[in-house]
C-alpha cells in the first residue's frame, strides 16, 4: 500500500488528543504516587504502595485526580500534536510503498515529541504544581489552573513557567522515539498492518513500546519534575534536593541519594506506562478507524477493511461516498 494519507492533519490532532485525554484520565492515580515520588514529597519517600495509602488516609480519594484536569487540557493538545506531527514526519520519512525504518520511526517520533513539548510546556509545569501541593484547597497555595498560573507568573516570572523544559526536551527524545520505533517494529510481530491488528494487540504493543522507552528516558523526567517543583514561595511542599539546572539537579541527586533516585517511582511509573501507552495506541488505532469509515474508505467504523471500489491511495477530498458523512465537516 502507498503511502496513508487517507486521514487529513485535522482528524490526525483529533486522534491524537483523543488518546491523550483518554488514557490521561484512566491512569492519573498512578501518575500522582509517581510524582509525589519523583518530587519527594514527606509520605511519598516510603514506596509506592505506602505512597497510595498516605495520600488515600491524608487528603481522600480526590487526591488521585490533583492536577488531572491541567494534565487533560494539556494532554489533548500534546497528544493530538504529537500523533499529528509523528504522521507527518512518517509520510515523510517513508518510502514509497509508505515502509518506514526503524531509525527513521525514532527520528519521526522524537520530532513529533519535540513539537508538542515545546507548545504545552507552562501546562505541564502548572499540573506538577497542582499535583504536588495539598488537595485540600483550604490548605494549598494554588486555588486552581488559572489562579497557579497568574501566581506563578507574578511571584517567579513568565519565563518559570518554562523551568525543566531543556531537560524534557532531552528527555522526549529517547523516549517519544523509542516509543514509536518500538511500536512500529512490534507491527511486524503480528505479520499485518496496524490498521489490521485487534485493540487488544493494539494494546500489548503499545504496553511493551511504552515499558522500553520509559527505562531509557525516566532519570530526565524526575530532574524535571524537581525542576518544576522548585519554589521559594512554597513552604514543605518542594523536593528533596535543591540545584541550579538539570546538570546540576542530576549531580546533586545522585551525591546526596545515590544513582537510584534518578528512578524514584519508576515501578508506579512503570505500572503507569505500560496501560498508559497501551490505552494510548489503542485508542489512537480506534478513532483512526471511525475517520477511516466516515471518510468513505472502509465498510466498517470498528475495523480498516476497505471498500473494494474505493482508492485508497487517493486523499479524502476526493473521495465521494454519500452514506458515510456524519463528520463530513472534518474533511476540511
Amino acid at each position: 500500500m502507498p503511502k496513508d494519507n487517507r486521514l487529513t492533519f485535522t482528524q490526525n490532532l483529533i486522534c491524537g488528543g483523543n488518546a491523550g485525554v483518554i488514557c490521561r484520565t484512566v491512569c492519573s492515580p498512578l501518575d500522582v504516587v509517581k510524582t509525589l515520588q519523583q518530587v519527594g514529597i514527606g509520605d511519598a519517600r516510603s514506596g509506592m504502595l505506602s505512597t497510595f495509602v498516605n495520600q488515600y488516609k491524608n487528603e481522600g480519594i480526590r487526591a488521585f485526580w490533583k492536577g488531572n484536569a491541567i494534565a487533560s487540557l494539556r494532554g489533548f493538545p500534546y497528544y493530538a500534536l504529537q500523533f499529528a506531527a509523528y504522521e507527518k514526519f512518517k509520510n515523510v520519512l517513508s518510502d514509497k510503498n509508505g515502509k518506514i525504518s526503524p531509525i527513521n520511526a525514532m527520528v519521526a517520533g522524537s520530532a513529533g515529541g519535540v513539537v508538542a513539548v515545546i507548545a504545552t510546556y507552562p501546562m505541564d509545569m502548572v499540573k506538577t504544581r497542582l499535583t504536588a501541593q495539598h488537595a485540600d484547597l483550604s490548605k494549598a497555595k494554588y486555588k486552581g489552573i488559572v489562579h497557579a498560573f497568574k501566581v506563578i507568573a507574578a511571584e517567579e516570572g513568565a519565563l518559570s513557567l518554562y523551568k525543566g523544559m531543556g531537560t524534557s526536551i532531552i528527555g522526549v527524545i529517547p523516549f517519544a522515539g523509542a516509543t514509536f520505533m518500538a511500536y512500529e517494529i512490534l507491527e511486524k510481530a503480528w505479520k499485518k498492518p496496524k490498521s489490521q491488528m485487534t485493540p487488544l494487540e493494539n494494546f500489548i504493543d503499545g504496553c511493551l513500546a511504552g515499558a522500553f522507552a520509559q527505562t531509557l528516558s525516566y532519570p530526565f523526567d524526575t530532574i524535571r519534575k524537581k525542576l518544576q517543583a522548585q519554589s521559594k514561595f512554597i513552604e514543605g511542599a518542594g523536593p528533596d534536593v535543591h540545584f541550579n539546572g538539570m546538570i546540576d539537579g542530576f549531580v546533586q541527586t545522585v551525591r546526596s541519594k545515590g544513582v537510584l533516585a534518578l528512578w524514584n517511582g519508576t515501578t508506579a511509573n512503570l505500572i503507569k506506562v505500560m496501560p498508559y501507552a497501551g490505552i494510548m495506541f489503542m485508542s489512537f488505532e480506534m478513532s483512526k478507524r471511525l475517520f477511516l469509515y466516515n471518510n468513505g474508505y472502509t465498510s466498517s467504523p470498528f475495523q480498516d477493511s476497505p471498500l473494494p471500489d474505493v482508492d485508497q491511495s487517493l486523499p479524502p477530498s476526493q473521495i465521494h461516498h454519500p452514506s458515510h458523512n456524519m463528520m463530513h465537516s472534518w474533511h476540511k
